[in-house]
């Protein structure tokens, strides 16, 4: 009982402490804007922490972050090996390779109606297929190495992108299209001139979905076959064991790669589109 009075107090005066800080006139500065997502991650952890102590929870269930850590610390060398193996290898790959052919494919969707009418149905489809369906095909085509997961990232990737490229391509205004046909621009001055800056918030709204699709799809499609390393299968093999530290290991290492990639495009997206409405200050 003293441990859940304690962790509600301390619930409070976090919660208290960032209500003024989102209110204060310094709000707007960047030492509060990454003080208050701060003070919220270390309070969850205490809370954690005082909770799965002061209630005697086994680790088996829920470790303690402090534990969780000094697995992490000690088991630095097989999550390095696990990322190279999942993320720099299966998601990496797998999203330049999406990345690059749902570009090519939605500008040649772009240039012709029967792909619009005829391909997008068919991409439509393909994003509803469940991963858990398409990761054991993938690995019966190309084996357990990194080339299957890479597979399954692409199938993942490509549509949110293609279907985004397609309607950012048509989202130019109409009158500046006019205006460049008044200038006799041809098909790809138009494009690479008007075109696709106009539909760069929307392309760079699909590689950020991709981002976390791609890391999940390639962590999952290891549950399906994998070689003796990668994140998945390090997972399934700790549950298996009851290594749960080592489980939470991973899950640390998986959000914080999501969570970087996903703030490098969104960087990215800045400085492309600084002419957008939504980056003016």
């Amino acid at each position: 009982m003293m441990a859940l009075v304690l962790a509600l107090v301390f619930w409070i005066l976090a919660w208290a402490c960032n209500i003024w800080l989102s209110a204060s006139r310094w709000s707007d500065g960047w030492p509060v804007r990454l003080a208050v997502p701060l003070i919220f991650g270390i309070t969850l952890l205490v809370l954690w922490e005082g909770l799965v102590r002061g209630l005697g929870v086994s680790p088996v269930i829920l470790p303690p972050p402090s534990s969780v850590l000094q697995t992490f610390a000690a088991s630095t060398e097989t999550l390095w090996i696990d990322f190279v193996q999942t993320v720099v290898k299966g998601a990496l790959r797998g999203f330049i390779i999406g990345m690059l052919a749902a570009l090519v494919c939605a500008i040649l969707i772009d240039r012709s109606v029967f792909l619009t009418r005829g391909l997008l149905p068919i991409g439509n489809f393909f994003a509803a297929l469940p991963i858990i369906g398409v990761a054991p095909i993938m690995v019966n085509w190309f084996g357990f190495d990194w080339q299957s997961k890479a597979a399954v990232v692409v199938v993942m990737v490509f549509f949110p992108i293609l279907v985004n490229t397609v309607e950012g391509l048509r989202a130019s205004d109409a009158l500046h299209r006019d205006l460049m046909r008044t200038y006799s621009a041809s098909y790809w001055q138009t494009l690479t001139k008007l075109r696709l800056p106009a539909a760069a918030p929307f392309i760079f709204n699909g590689l950020k979905i991709a981002t976390t699709l791609a890391l999940i799809g390639a962590i999952v499609a290891e549950y399906f076959g994998s070689p003796t390393r990668g994140m998945g299968f390090r997972i399934s093999t700790g549950v298996g064991s009851l290594s749960i530290d080592l489980v939470w290991a991973e899950i640390i290492v998986a959000a914080m790669v999501g969570t970087s990639v996903f703030g490098l495009m969104a960087w990215i997206e800045r400085r492309v589109t600084f002419w957008h409405p939504s980056h003016r200050k």
